[in-house]
């Protein structure tokens, strides 16, 4: 139950609603609980006097009850809604800030289609236990308490008979919960996966046509959904079972009625219309026993949805600040490196090992190595993206785990060689992350990066939709945008992760030219394979498994016989013969 009750706290927030809604319940219970007394009494009446103003009367009072039940009942239900969707808004919320707070590593131990099935799928889940089960759920508990004990009451042989026919219903329920728990539970994992199929097959589609993948990827995809099928029919199968369990059951409990209170009748214990009150009972009581598979089944797929959505908001980031961390003041640009080591969480062996130097403001630093040196790893390190193992880092001095996460970030301007771009215009994914950046200021970025010549040609020019994931620009298109999203920034720190991959020489030449001017007085961390960077480099960093092998200048490390000297002989000095020319 703690779930249970943790999910249940989230609608408890909105208590002014709940206590609406139960007020409407308790009066559109009581409501529905007077009909079957009133029709009783009119038979009665009508047997025992015949007199028609009375009937007259009581039919004028079960119209008038009927309408306040319907009114109640409407209450009940909108603000049994209204409960629900303030609920499922504020989980959404609690888990989208959740997931936006949680550090590099959880992300690359989770499955986005497995989150995406959490933000939505479970929370559809927990949002019909709270419309259905924290208010109705009680009125039909209310319900089949308060028949109960009029039963009993008016005749406690055929209030005892009825009632013992819901044990066996009652005990089903119970046995059936612990089952569905579970199936539930399997259900929701597998739309995760499904999710993650979809998503990987529609953002990659490209390069499943490319391939000729499109059975593959349509095999894979009728595997996670079959799988989500049939675990559902499982648990659709035990409900529907439970059901038709319950009719059989309450069929025979209106026949014990009619048998039992025929034998009343004639000893004169009960009325006929006390016995016409019993069979309404009995059939008023079908629905919240009927409810408690159905309920037992919302609770058991809310305890899974609950469990999974949990799991996100109860992690705890690898990367967080400190008690007592300070905001940044103003960067000069002075980086070290203390015998910094890190080893991403289920490997033994490190990403950077042991690794000390130091970056003077405004100096260049190029880290140079094969994939999977640690190049990207060790950039990463400086604005938190993962924290350090063991050493430090400081920025003028300042550990950056003494400072806030925020104040950090918003030092350090980042090009990834993996560019992402959001479905929005061009002018909103320059100025992202920069509030009330101006037109000029978006237009100086763009020319800066060489972008503001093609942004020009565009119909809608810096209004321009790009497309979902930018798919409407080249790759060295939105290498460029992103370029200018960083240079907007005007950071005194830069992470340029092989920016210049995917663009031509030509633009690379421009873009580099344009680099150097935003370059000029910033610390700036390149990870590069061409030799127009590396070359201009205050200091050059080799990186192997994860350790510095060589460090110093081009023209130190070139007079060496090291690993690269054996780089730029493989690698960079046949890019300085090309660009040569004959």
């Amino acid at each position: 139950m703690k779930i249970i009750l943790r999910l249940l706290g989230y609608g408890w927030r909105h208590r002014s609603y709940v206590l609406a809604a139960y007020l409407a319940m308790i009066l559109a219970t009581a409501a529905g609980l007077a009909m079957p007394w009133i029709i009783g009494t009119a038979i009665d009446e009508a047997l025992e006097t015949g007199v028609r103003s009375a009937l007259f009367y009581l039919g004028a009072l079960i119209l008038v009850t009927g309408a306040a039940r319907g009114l109640f009942a409407y209450w009940q239900s909108y603000l049994a809604e209204a409960i629900s969707q303030k609920t499922a808004f504020e989980i959404r919320s609690d888990l989208f800030q959740k997931l936006a707070s949680l550090s590099f590593g959880f992300h690359d131990r989770q499955n986005t289609g497995d989150l995406m099935s959490k933000v939505t799928a479970d929370v559809e889940a927990v949002q019909r236990l709270l419309n259905t089960a924290f208010i109705r759920g009680v009125s039909m508990v209310a319900t089949f308490l308060i028949i109960a004990i009029i039963m009993i009451t008016t005749n406690w042989r055929l209030g005892v008979v009825t009632t013992l026919f819901a044990v066996p219903v009652l005990w089903r329920a119970m046995h059936m919960s612990r089952r569905l728990r579970s199936t539930w539970g399997a259900v929701q994992r597998e739309t995760g996966n499904m999710t993650t199929v979809l998503q990987e097959s529609i953002a990659g589609i490209k390069v499943v046509k490319a391939f000729g993948a499109s059975d593959h990827v349509e095999r894979q995809f009728a595997n996670r959904s079959g799988a989500v099928r049939d675990l559902t029919y499982s648990a659709t199968k035990q409900f529907v079972f439970h059901g038709s369990l319950m009719t059989f059951i309450f069929t025979c409990a209106t026949g014990a009625v009619l048998w039992l209170g025929g034998h009343e009748i004639v000893n004169e214990r009960l009325t006929a219309g006390e016995l016409a009150t019993f069979i309404l009972y009995v059939g008023m009581m079908t629905m919240p026993v009927r409810m408690i598979g159905w309920m037992v089944n919302m609770f058991s797929r809310a305890h899974a949805a609950g469990k999974r959505i949990f799991d996100v908001l109860d992690s705890h980031s690898d990367v967080v600040d400190r008690p007592n961390a300070q905001r940044m003041g103003d960067v000069l640009g002075t980086v070290r490196f203390s015998n910094v080591s890190m080893s991403y969480q289920n490997t033994n062996t490190p990403a950077v090992d042991n690794v000390n130097f130091q970056v003077e403001s405004g100096q260049m630093v190029a880290l140079l190595g094969a994939s999977g040196s640690g190049k990207s790893t060790l950039a990463h390190l400086i604005p938190r993206f993962y924290d350090v193992t063991d050493g430090s880092i400081t920025i003028d001095g300042i550990d950056i785990r003494d400072v806030t996460l925020h104040s950090l970030r918003n030092k350090i301007g980042i090009v990834m060689q993996d560019i992402f771009v959001f479905g929005a215009s061009i002018k909103d994914n320059i100025s992202y992350g920069v509030k009330n950046a101006s037109a000029e200021d978006i237009a100086d970025a763009a020319r800066v990066a060489q972008l503001h010549d093609f942004i020009e040609q565009t119909p809608m020019g810096y209004e321009t939709w790009v497309g979902e994931r930018g798919v409407r620009l080249s790759g060295g298109q939105r290498q460029r945008l992103s370029i200018a999203r960083t240079i907007l920034l005007d950071p005194p720190l830069l992470i340029l992760d092989d920016s210049t991959s995917s663009v031509d020489t030509i633009t690379e030449y421009q873009i580099q030219q344009s680099l150097n001017t935003i370059i000029e007085g910033r610390t700036t961390f390149v990870i590069a394979h061409r030799l127009s960077t590396v070359r201009q480099a205050d200091l050059i960093l080799v990186l192997e498994k994860g350790q510095v092998v060589e460090q110093g200048s081009h023209q130190d490390l070139i007079k060496s016989s090291g690993f690269y000297r054996k780089i730029h002989d493989l690698q960079l000095q046949p890019q300085e013969e090309q660009l040569a020319g004959p």
